[in-house]
């Protein structure tokens, strides 16, 4: 009789906690399907944006400075993404964490490029990849993805990818004269911290940090690619 109980109330238990499991689970999905909704909601307000600047003005001018805003709200709250994912860690912060730079600490800090053809080339395909993924994202969370859906968000970056680089490194490039001759966010000697730092020269070591950086993201896209499309077993290293 005594086992019986116990094995009652252990069965209770065991009712109870998978209960609770289901509970979180059940909050966490909500929460995701709301971030990636709004994100999603977020770059098509951009984009709509963007398009309405340009038939009104008929040139990229003055094209940043009209969505600065919008732009730096969304781009910085996807740092919420590094912590809500549970794969591919380093490859989420490391996208998440170049826009942040781009927008903060180059476009927004130095006016004098933000006319300048290369943004508007990274705006247009971030604003693209963006909208793309988080309606993956969505539609993939509700259990119903249409497979355009699918198809464009392992497909599109094969163009997108190396236009949004092309467009960052153009950007950066254009920087450097600005940046050298103001000395923004740099530190000479002496100072009383005894810490020399050249915002110039970490401008170039970033350019040159894409070289190994860009084609591990890239191929690691044509892998989750051929595993998503082609239903190919993709075996990677725990990132």
């Amino acid at each position: 009789m005594a086992s019986s109980e116990e094995d009652g109330g252990a069965a209770s238990e065991e009712k109870e906690n998978n209960n609770k499991k289901r509970g979180k689970g059940t909050v966490a999905t909500a929460w995701l399907a709301f971030y990636n909704i709004a994100m999603t909601a977020g770059w098509l307000v951009l984009a709509m944006a963007m398009m309405r600047f340009y038939m009104q003005k008929g040139t990229h001018k003055g094209l940043y400075r009209s969505i600065a805003r919008t732009l730096k709200f969304f781009q910085t709250f996807a740092l919420i993404e590094v912590s809500l994912i549970r794969t591919s860690v380093i490859v989420t912060g490391v996208q998440v964490s170049s826009r942040i730079f781009m927008v903060w600490f180059v476009t927004n800090s130095i006016r004098q490029i933000q006319n300048e053809e290369s943004v508007v080339l990274f705006l247009v395909v971030w604003t693209l990849t963006e909208i793309t993924r988080y309606s993956y994202y969505t539609f993939n969370l509700l259990h119903h993805l249409p497979y355009f859906i699918k198809w464009a968000r392992y497909t599109l970056f094969i163009i997108l990818y190396p236009l949004g680089v092309a467009g960052e490194l153009l950007t950066i490039y254009s920087a450097l004269p600005f940046v050298r001759r103001s000395g923004m966010y740099s530190m000479r000697l002496p100072n009383k911290y005894n810490v020399s730092f050249d915002y110039y020269y970490c401008l170039v070591v970033i350019m040159l940090s894409y070289i190994p950086l860009f084609p591990q993201l890239f191929f690691h896209m044509l892998r989750q690619r051929r595993r998503v499309l082609h239903g190919e077993v993709i075996v990677e290293k725990d990132d």
